[in-house]
């Protein structure tokens, strides 16, 4: 297991102004306090597993995290959940119905008959997102801290991408590393192309997706403007692999990274983590 852990300074400021926003994934859990009234993180760890739990073992991890930072005896203004699996399906809202969840859902993912399916709204846009929520870990929440917001990794993604992206004429490419897995996401004029999850094990794994998914859009990887962010850097080996095929290649620091006052390490922190704040 690997862990990076941010100064913890969650005890010595004000709780009622503390905003817990926490990621659960099976592959990793990662968590920031945001303190509302000096707008920095105040408290911030990710933990990578070395190999993918089940529900219950993450569940096991999670408060774990949380005895350890003392977060499951702290009163917090404001809890967000981010569920991160590929368990979900982008539904324009003007075909959405409430009632078909599982239809959505049951030609891109493999689910269970008991399986509860939640669905979030991408506001300001036409799209809902269905998807399965860890619902064991819904329930661990909502005994400690009450009523909490939660929502799909891909729903903050999108939203926040869709939010950012300058409007132009020519699709532009994302691409966000994490924990073994990127998020790739293309926007044209403010609309969403595509979004999608992969998990890989190698470069040459990462490279396939990122190339098929170019591929399927008729995107020319010699023009393309391709954006990645997350945990990579222009050193990184997936970097300079990918910059012998996409050519207009470059690294992002989305807007919202520089926001809250921490310090340089504010990087480390998951950009879906702070932006569901």
């Amino acid at each position: 297991m690997t862990r990076k852990t941010n100064n913890n300074d969650i005890e010595n400021t004000s709780k009622d102004f503390h905003r817990l926003s926490i990621q659960i994934s099976l592959n990793g859990l990662s968590f920031c306090v945001l303190d509302t009234v000096a707008n920095r993180i105040v408290g911030s760890e990710h933990l990578i597993f070395h190999k993918e739990l089940t529900p219950y073992q993450t569940l096991k991890e999670l408060q774990q995290l949380f005895k350890r930072h003392q977060i499951d005896d702290t009163k917090f203004s404001e809890v967000v959940v981010i569920h991160r699996n590929n368990l979900f399906s982008l539904v324009p809202k003007s075909l959405f119905d409430e009632k078909e969840l599982a239809n959505y859902l049951k030609f891109n993912a493999k689910i269970l008959a008991n399986d509860h399916i939640a669905y979030d709204e991408l506001e300001g846009y036409d799209l809902m997102n269905v998807y399965v929520p860890f619902v064991n870990i819904n329930n661990y929440i909502y005994d400690l801290f009450g009523e909490f917001i939660y929502k799909h990794h891909g729903t903050v993604m999108v939203q926040s991408l869709l939010d950012e992206h300058v409007n132009g004429k020519e699709p532009v490419v994302y691409v966000h590393v994490f924990d073994r897995q990127l998020d790739i996401t293309v926007i044209t004029q403010k609309k969403l192309l595509l979004f999608n999850n992969f998990e890989y094990s190698t470069q040459e794994d990462f490279l396939y997706y990122l190339l098929f998914t170019l591929e399927q859009l008729g995107l020319n990887p010699e023009s393309v403007p391709l954006k990645m962010f997350g945990d990579v850097g222009e050193d990184d080996p997936i970097y300079r692999l990918c910059y012998e095929y996409v050519k207009d290649i470059s690294i992002l620091l989305p807007a919202a990274l520089s926001l809250p006052k921490y310090s340089e390490e504010i990087e480390t922190i998951d950009f879906t983590v702070l932006n569901a704040l």
